[in-house]
């Protein structure tokens, strides 16, 4: 079903819904003197409302309550707290709960960590039903999400009424997690009191990009008057027009790398034999693509939440929840870059350094250099993300005592990045360029005048068009149940099974004859098809020399008149093309599991003791595909495996007193390897002056721990906490990518492969696999304080604090070659040492204002590096958030929020020694509101 047909269904399954519900009350009112057997049942109280709370102290202690009273560690954000959170999105409402750490792209939170374990080690369940959401990105932030992660970007906040995050382990919560495990509600209309509507339109603006987009959210929710039936529709649409710019200079090499330097390279004090050392242990280092890029995004999100909930007796709710979600975009990529120092042949070793300055770690730091190749590039993506979920719940009570629990469900990402077009000019053997990294934001002067139109060419083999459509596919099918009885007062015992069904797909196109085979243009046939880029830089104080403008392609013109469309030597393909076929990937996973568990409080017999002690038996079969070159052939080969596992709980919760409680829990838990990671086949890439190959693993096991978590909470008055909990991970082993560089000769693969790039035999070629390595330790601790100064007098008051703490500490040992022979000891990816958020509050009737902080510590994102680099990693980042509202009445509130208020940078490195990879920035946003109750 295509997008439009899907959206149009949906709006007419909400009409259906809404008729449907009204339907009966307008019966009940035409008809009130006759008793229906629906109004002749008993009349109960409906469910309280977890939903309405009244105000940010009010739903910060109704998420307190659900941590206290659960038998497993659960931090949860309820629905005001969304609402209220100065958040675009979902992942950065979660990163306000302790061990939650985020990641952003383009100023907006996409994936998240949980005590110190990355995305690809995290579950997201929506609605009690696990699900996998994939967006694409810019390369420098990661491309196109391949792996298990949830990109959290496709969703408002304003669609769900309840975060939590499950830390510990139970046996009846499925397996996948090691760090934990992320559950999203959305509203059901039984959890209202009465009929409800809310609607909110807000104005958001970004002081970078200059534009304001519109936000616009609803909620309708209504019932029969006796609580037996009701549905539920929820809206959020968004517009984002940002721009991200900065430095990018696609990681550091070694002087010997590529051929090396002119042997008519000069350095002070250094011979020509240091400057061109093919030893990266002794070598200098210099930056691998010197370069400047903006990206121009707009965004339309588009989602909705819709809930049909029946109950037939007392004994029986039925519910049936449904989420959808369309997240499209464009996004404008125009580059200045160096290319000399990353291209073979006619490119660094034509290159010659005049002058420079080598630190104390051995980077040449400043230079000027001669026949150096520039080039312009311009890139246009149209990205498409849609998400739909439907699943169904039946809660049964069978007698006082026994519950049965029926829940089934089919959730789907479908991905699509329709264009993919790339198009770069070329001013060949430049003179005179500089480049400087004293400082953060480094000079990046070239030695001609970038926006001359006569400065630049488009030749066959130099001058690239890129086309590279691609696709991701997710989907999960869920079938689950449980039986419950509760044996007596302080025993209750549970049972259950469920069975998951995961398939994953994936394809690319890219052209067949080659990216370096153009057209050619002459100088004029050039300057009628190039456009002037111009404004860059503003906010970044970028230092004297480094262009603010320069010439770049003009995609529309290359499009009509160099009919990059329509002429036969840009015709693209698929699996027969060597460069795009690895991306044609495809996996099928079932996992079935069955697990008991038993959940006793032993109040009543003198003991204050609490939890849970279960087991978890599950089985897992796999089967992936992929296509990979065996001599002249390529052929699609195919790989499969099972493998089973059992997965012991235990949560303790014992009351010292009615305020303070200590809580323990052991759990051997299990997350598998990246989809991607487990195809059999295998990737060529050239791009640019990139070389690379990359193939799956099959044969990865899963990543299995052992976890031990003790806390002690302390909760003194009502809405407070003092809590401090230290966890303790063994993990079996890890997936790690082990980068090595081999020359293209080396790799057994036909030199046929290579026509049409500017790649030869001899080039080096970054070989990639993913490997098992032998695992560590992981541990730290969490420091988690929630207070509202109630005791104080006057004014003071209706102040309040949330604030929290978390240290994790993991040195894995990674592998460095293939055959295990070398390693290298380093933290795990992802993974900050320290995290921490602080909000400060104020909240009277009328008015409330609040600042947020969030900070989280550098990590890496590889180990090891490439080209000789230790790792890669980004630097620390500090968010600063902001909101005030005022209530003008009881149903209208206004509203003011500020986001990354100190336009936090993008600040991406690579090796110890800290050398610049990334460093861009996307402004600071600003939404303007109100909300209306009705």
């Amino acid at each position: 079903m295509n997008a439009t047909r899907r959206t149009k269904a949906i709006l007419s399954l909400s009409s259906a819904i809404a008729t449907i519900a009204l339907a009966p009350m307008a019966l009940a009112q035409s008809d009130a003197g006759t008793a229906s057997p629906a109004t002749a049942l008993p009349q109960e109280e409906p469910a309280a409302a977890d939903i309405v709370v009244t105000g940010f102290r009010a739903s910060l202690n109704s998420a307190l309550n659900i941590k206290r009273n659960e038998t497993a560690s659960v931090d949860a954000i309820k629905a005001e707290d969304i609402a209220e959170f100065p958040d675009l999105n979902l992942a950065e409402s979660l990163q306000r709960i302790p061990g939650v750490a985020i990641s952003r792209v383009n100023g907006e939170g996409r994936n998240v960590t949980v005590r110190g374990l990355g995305p690809e080690y995290t579950r997201v369940r929506i609605n009690g039903m696990e699900a996998i959401g994939t967006t694409g990105g810019t390369d420098n932030s990661g491309g196109v999400n391949r792996g298990r992660g949830f990109d959290f970007n496709i969703f408002s906040s304003d669609l769900f009424s309840n975060l939590s995050v499950r830390k510990t382990a139970t046996a009846d919560v499925e397996e996948g997690s090691l760090g934990g495990v992320v559950d999203l509600q959305t509203a059901r209309p039984l959890d209202y009191k009465k009929p409800t509507a809310v609607l909110s339109a807000a104005a958001s603006y970004n002081d970078l990009s200059g534009k304001t987009t519109p936000r616009l959210s609803g909620l309708v929710a209504t019932q029969t008057d006796d609580g037996r039936f009701g549905v539920l529709l929820s809206v959020a649409y968004e517009e984002r027009k940002i721009v991200e710019e900065g430095a990018n200079i696609t990681r550091w090499t070694y002087g010997g790398f590529n051929g090396g330097f002119a042997p008519t390279s000069t350095l002070p004090g250094k011979t020509i034999a240091q400057i061109n050392d093919a030893n990266p242990g002794t070598a200098l280092f210099h930056p691998r693509i010197p370069g400047l890029v903006s990206y121009d995004i707009a965004q339309k999100r588009l989602g909705a939440a819709a809930s049909v909930q029946f109950k037939p007796t007392d004994r029986t709710t039925i519910s049936i929840d449904s989420l959808f979600s369309r997240l499209d975009g464009t996004r404008k990529e125009a580059q200045l870059q160096a290319i000399s120092f990353s291209r073979s042949g006619s490119g660094k070793p034509q290159t010659v350094i005049r002058d420079g300055t080598v630190d104390g770690d051995n980077n040449i730091i400043t230079g000027t250099f001669d026949n150096v190749d520039m080039r312009s590039q311009a890139r246009y993506d149209v990205l498409k993300t849609e998400f739909y979920q439907v699943n169904g719940t039946i809660d049964q009570q069978l007698g006082d005592r026994v519950k049965i629990n029926i829940m089934g469900g089919h959730a789907k990402s479908e991905f699509k990045n329709p264009i993919q077009t790339t198009v770069t000019i070329d001013a060949v053997n430049t003179g005179n360029f500089q480049y400087d990294f004293t400082s953060r934001f480094p000079t990046i002067a070239p030695g001609v005048d970038v926006a001359n139109p006569a400065t630049w060419s488009f030749v066959n083999g130099t001058s690239e068009v890129r086309i590279r459509p691609q696709t991701v596919d997710n989907a999960f099918t869920t079938a689950k149940g449980f039986v419950e009885w509760e044996a007596n007062d302080m025993v209750t015992l549970k049972a259950g099974a469920d069975w998951r069904k995961f398939e994953y797909d994936s394809t690319e196109r890219r052209r067949l004859s080659g990216e370096t085979v153009v057209a050619p243009l002459t100088a004029a046939e050039l300057a009628s098809m190039t456009t002037l880029f111009d404004g860059f830089g503003k906010g970044l104080n970028i230092p004297t020399g480094t262009p603010t403008a320069w010439i770049i392609p003009n995609l529309a013109a290359f499009i009509s008149q160099g009919n990059i469309y329509g002429n036969p030597i840009y015709a693209t393909g698929g699996v027969e093309n060597a460069t795009a076929r690895g991306s044609y990937v495809t996996v099928k996973e079932e996992d079935l599991g069955i697990w008991g568990m038993t959940q006793f409080n032993l109040a009543d017999a003198g003991l204050p003791i609490r939890g849970d002690l279960g087991i978890r038996y599950v089985k897992t079969d796999q089967f992936s595909t992929g296509y990979a070159s065996r001599g002249t052939a390529t052929n699609l080969v195919s790989a499969d495996r099972t493998y089973k596992r059992w997965l012991p709980s235990i949560n303790l919760v014992g009351n010292i007193t009615d305020d303070l409680q200590v809580r323990f829990a052991a759990a051997k838990t299990l997350a598998r390897a990246g989809i991607s990671s487990l195809t059999p086949g295998g990737n060529l890439n050239v791009s640019g002056g990139n070389r690379s190959f990359s193939s799956g693993n099959p044969d990865l096991k899963p990543t299995s721990s052992k976890n031990l978590d003790v806390s002690i909470e302390w909760y003194p008055t009502q809405g407070a906490i003092y809590a401090l909990a230290a966890f303790r991970k063994d993990i079996g082993t890890f997936v790690q990518t082990l980068s090595v560089g081999v020359p293209y000769a080396s790799l057994g693969l036909p030199n046929s492969l290579l026509d049409g790039t500017t790649a030869s035999p001899t080039d080096v070629f970054i070989v990639s696999q993913p490997v098992n390595s032998s695992g560590g330790i992981l541990k730290g601790f969490e420091v988690n304080i929630q207070q509202p100064f109630s005791f104080l007098p006057g004014i003071l008051s209706n102040f309040g604090v949330l604030a929290n703490y978390t240290f994790v500490k993991s040195d894995i040992e990674y592998l460095t070659a293939a055959n295990g022979s070398t390693s290298v000891t380093a933290p795990l990816v992802g993974l900050s040492r320290h995290a921490a958020n602080a909000t400060l509050y104020y909240e009277t009737k009328k008015f409330q204002i609040r600042g947020s902080v969030a900070y989280r510590s550098k990590y890496l994102t590889a180990v090891p590096g490439t080209e000789g680099n230790a790792y890669n990693g980004t630097n620390r980042t500090i968010n600063v958030d902001a909101q005030a509202s005022y209530n003008i009445t009881e149903k209208m509130k206004l509203s003011i929020e500020a986001i990354n208020l100190t336009d936090t940078k993008n600040d991406q490195f690579v090796d110890e020694t800290n050398r610049l990879n990334v460093l861009t920035h996307s402004g600071r946003q600003f939404n303007f509101g109100m909300r209306y109750a009705f």
